[in-house]
């Protein structure tokens, strides 16, 4: 029987390894934590593959060379690799995507395909990562059950930048519906909710809602900005 790892810091792609992997062929192990991810650890478990539906660190390249390992990233690659692809899609106008399954190599985004899948944009970033979770673990089962071959991403490159705390400011100006947008894409846990400044407060937004063509409702969360370290 062969051993799998899936190694993700997303609360929501833990619910899914916890609900799903039972019904899964072979042995599953989880790891969480960075500190977790070593050659030692790896060659105890002996993984024919490592699953990354979401990780936050650089794999070492003496791992990548010793296992089968496999990262999806949420755009038709190779259009959209590089970092935030989630909110780059959105900010340019896109309601759906590919989820793509890849081996990952030293270079990001850069490897062959396994497979994609379509993934829908609507909702809250909330509500897109837990359908991105979902169909990640319906990819893994796949993938252990087809033993694809990956192949060479085709299409021209377009890459995206990662997005910074300050890029979560809401525009000044902005159309009712690049508001609304704003403030769904950020809409997840451990995500710099989208806000404005005013005075010494800093406004956050969530929860949002388009209910007409002229209104938007949200939740707010006002916070006093600490004078002393302006």
């Amino acid at each position: 029987m062969s051993n799998y790892l899936v190694a993700t810091i997303k609360t929501w792609n833990i619910e899914q390894f916890k609900q799903r992997t039972p019904n899964f062929a072979g042995n599953w192990s989880l790891i969480t934590e960075n500190s977790e991810l070593t050659l030692t650890n790896l060659r105890k478990i002996s993984p024919r593959y490592i699953f990354f539906p979401h990780w936050s660190w650089l794999v070492p390249e003496e791992i990548l060379n010793e296992f089968e390992c496999i990262c999806f990233h949420m755009t038709d690659v190779p259009y959209g690799r590089g970092g935030s692809p989630l909110q780059n899609l959105i900010s340019r106008g896109h309601q759906e995507t590919k989820l793509s399954a890849l081996k990952m190599e030293k270079s990001l985004d850069t490897g062959p395909v396994y497979m994609k899948v379509p993934l829908s944009l609507n909702g809250s970033a909330n509500d897109i990562f837990h359908d991105c979770a979902k169909l990640s673990f319906s990819m893994m089962s796949s993938i252990i059950d087809l033993q694809p071959i990956p192949s060479p991403q085709v299409g021209t490159v377009v890459e995206f930048q990662r997005k910074k705390p300050a890029d979560s400011k809401l525009p000044q100006n902005a159309e009712l519906q690049t508001l609304y947008n704003t403030i769904r894409m950020l809409d997840a846990d451990t995500y710099p909710k989208a806000f404005i400044d005013y005075g010494n407060f800093k406004f956050e937004f969530n929860q949002a809602t388009l209910t007409s063509e002229t209104e938007l409702v949200a939740q707010v969360k006002i916070t006093k900005r600490d004078e002393s370290s302006s």
